[in-house]
């Protein structure tokens, strides 16, 4: 087996200094640039959805019989399935990203989530099937959380593959502006269907909160025109044609490439696990959590609840465009430790505010938590690609980003409403904040890539 190139600064296992073949830019890359934006707002959207539901309809749906309280934490519970699914299905499309290309795994992930999501749409009550209801819904939302496992790195890597030298983030912001396009499309299904049939009448709750899932088949077949219109990436091409190459060449057989990135490795899949930790947490902290915190402790309208995760969207997404491009001229690292910094503070102050229960107070938490994110969600579509040799880039970028998800994604949510419970929503704003600390210490510890070539 070939032993993977060093640059010396970045430790073993970095990526050469010489790609293969350089991006080049053109009509090419702004038609993979807008495919993967699409790509991953819908996957997105599919995966947003039902943190909505879950904050809003699935605990009297599916879990009647818990009680409002316990039947909420059951439902993050179900929510937070798929944060531990997310690494497995890294790892598995991972693999066949690297071995058979970025772009055939990304039609892959896209089906599972579509197929996924519209089965959650037609799935019965606890009221129709009994138990059997949760425990599908588990599934189903394991299957979602295996399908966007796969599909972040493969988008960014898309767009960050065929990006020309010194424009890699402007380019790979591109699929990252797909995560706010999806909260905004998310809550404004929502929305529509809640004013439209009642979102406290028997309706909704039967059948009303069903139509953000099969809207979504909608959005699958466009997506999957969009992508199997584009092409293999020219980086990927030239790695597999040289791997080809040398194994007919030594007769011997390359190890998975799972097993390769954690060899070589080790360090920057941990490192940007932890860096991108708090990322995470205020994302969906900033949209499911407060959802249902907005709805059930501060007793806001759901309407007007939805409506500012719309406006908070937008912000989110601007934030997105101007740290992704400001990372081009100052660096990953620089960009994403502010956004760190930022939390830290924010994560004291945002609970204190929100309990004042005023309307502005909850328009400000919520647009600011998802601001500070967008900081740091531009800047980490180049880095992560930037950080992984090419002959494993998927799953190394993969699982540290998926890795993430659960330490940021998955436990917050789940501690928050008994550390609310038990000391106060402070509490929540402590957690948050030592997270940010972890997610500091870690992005300093990484090495600079946006001088590197791919």
């Amino acid at each position: 087996m070939t032993t993977v190139p060093s640059t010396g600064a970045s430790g073993a296992g970095a990526p050469a200094a010489v790609a293969p073949e350089q991006g080049t830019g053109g009509p090419g890359i702004r038609r993979v640039a807008i495919a993967s934006c699409i790509g991953t707002t819908i996957e997105f959207y599919d995966f947003f959805i039902y943190g909505t539901a879950a904050a809003l309809v699935f605990p009297t749906v599916f879990f009647p019989a818990l009680g409002a309280t316990a039947g909420t934490v059951a439902s993050f519970a179900t929510f937070a399935v798929a944060f531990f699914a997310r690494p497995v299905g890294a790892m598995l499309f991972g693999h066949f990203g690297d071995r058979i290309g970025r772009k055939k795994t990304l039609v892959s992930t896209l089906l599972l989530m579509g197929i996924s999501t519209l089965l959650i749409g037609l799935l019965p009550g606890a009221d129709t099937i009994g138990v059997a209801a949760p425990i599908i819904l588990v599934l189903l939302r394991f299957a979602q959380g295996f399908a966007v496992g796969g599909e972040w790195a493969g988008a960014t890597l898309l767009t960050a593959e065929y990006a020309p030298p010194g424009k890699r983030g402007m380019y790979a912001m591109f699929p990252q502006l797909g995560p706010a396009i999806a909260f905004a499309l998310s809550s404004g299904t929502f929305l529509f269907t809640g004013l439209a049939l009642g979102d406290t009448n028997e309706a909704f709750l039967t059948y009303g909160w069903r139509i953000p899932f099969l809207f979504s088949i909608v959005l699958v077949g466009i997506g999957l025109y969009m992508r199997l219109a584009i092409e293999e990436t020219p980086v990927f091409r030239a790695e597999a044609a040289a791997r080809s190459a040398a194994d007919r060449e030594s007769g011997e057989k390359r190890t998975l490439p799972f097993l390769d990135a954690w060899r070589f490795q080790t360090r920057e899949i941990l490192l940007s696990a932890g860096a991108l930790a708090i990322m995470f947490a205020f994302f969906y902290m900033g949209t499911a959590y407060l959802t249902s915190y907005a709805t059930t402790e501060l007793g806001f309208s759901r309407p007007f609840v939805l409506t500012v995760g719309i406006c908070a969207s937008v912000v989110f997404g601007a934030a997105v465009v101007v740290s992704a491009l400001y990372s081009d001229r100052v660096g990953r690292r620089k960009v994403i430790m502010i956004s760190c910094g930022f939390a830290v503070v924010w994560a004291l102050v945002l609970f204190p505010l929100l309990d004042t229960g005023s309307p502005v107070a909850f328009v400000v938490g919520t647009v600011v938590t998802l601001a500070i994110f967008g900081i740091a969600y531009g800047p980490c579509g180049a880095l992560l690609p930037e950080m992984f040799h090419t002959r494993y880039r998927y799953t190394g970028a993969g699982l540290g980003y998926n890795l993430a998800g659960v330490l940021g994604g998955a436990i917050p949510p789940l501690l928050a409403a008994p550390l609310a419970a038990s000391y106060g929503s402070i509490a929540i704003g402590i957690m948050l904040a030592l997270l940010g600390v972890l997610s500091f210490v870690c992005t300093r510890a990484l090495v600079e890539t946006s001088q590197r070539a791919l």
